[in-house]
């Protein structure tokens, strides 16, 4: 494929892999969409050998296999030879999303490369250690730690590729904020199937649920704040469809449901374009 049908095919994948950040990145104009699009593909990469649940896939060899990567990622030109090496042995485990990690390196635009592989490596530290330590979280600090891995480092390498390509700086601490509660709905809504199905908890010990809640809303009230130094319409739309989809999601969650309706998103979507 030449660079202008892989794109294509990296928004196909996108879209396959989360329509709930595919709309927003759809909003985004040019270089910064092409930039955030590859970035969240490479960060899906990385989370789909985190999340991987077959049984030869081990919480060691995600730990071996994420710490490589995250050195590959440090390298000014990422060495596909030997990332398909470690891959090798779980091939036939791994998503087409995972496989293809250096086509979505390859689109990420030249000016944005150091911003998203320097994001990329530290999440893919993050992840691994985590993975070692079997994502037992105990401590208030625990949480923002992982939570910080798998979402707040994400909002920080937004605000710079914010400023990267509109010149629009925001608050990092407020970025990690943002990351921190969307990951929190994640972890309140998949709460019981984290449990049933990997053994896993992310909530300290000693919380409640309604602690988990108050963590929660804490952390999406630090996204208003940040939204606040934006003032370029196409970037403050990608930023608030994800918060009001995450409000709308615990309220869902505190009415005893699993999750908004199909309508109920597509009508929060409808409200963000229209406003």
């Amino acid at each position: 494929m030449d660079m202008k049908e892989l794109q294509k095919d990296a928004m196909r994948v996108l879209k396959e892999s989360s329509r709930t950040f595919y709309i927003p990145i759809t909003f985004l104009k040019k270089d910064l969409k092409i930039a955030v699009a590859n970035a969240y593909l490479i960060m899906r990469a990385l989370d789909e050998i985190e999340d991987n649940e077959h049984v030869e896939v081990t919480n060691e060899v995600k730990h071996s296999i994420l710490m490589e990567v995250s050195e590959l990622l440090k390298e000014e030109i990422f060495n596909n030879e030997k990332y398909l090496d470690l891959l090798e042995p779980y091939k036939q485990f791994m998503p087409e999303v995972t496989m293809r990690m250096n086509d979505w390196i390859r689109l990420v635009p030249d000016g944005a490369k150091k911003i998203v592989y320097d994001a990329a490596s530290e999440m893919a530290f993050g992840m691994a250690k985590w993975a070692k330590a079997n994502w037992q979280v105990h401590t208030k600090e625990d949480l923002d730690e992982y939570t910080y891995y798998v979402a707040g480092l994400v909002g920080v390498m937004l605000s710079d590729l914010w400023e990267w390509d509109s010149g629009v700086k925001t608050d990092r601490d407020l970025a990690i904020g943002y990351g921190r509660g969307l990951q929190a709905v994640n972890i309140l809504r998949n709460r019981d199937e984290d449990l049933q199905t990997r053994g896993v908890s992310f909530i300290p010990d000693g919380w409640t649920r309604e602690d988990l809640f108050n963590y929660t809303e804490a952390n999406l009230e630090k996204a208003y704040k940040y939204m606040e130094d934006i003032n370029k319409r196409s970037i403050l739309l990608f930023c608030r469809l994800p918060l009001e989809l995450a409000h709308r999601t615990l309220k869902a969650l505190k009415d005893g449901r699993e999750k908004m309706t199909r309508a109920e998103v597509e009508e929060t979507v409808r409200e963000i374009q229209e406003s």
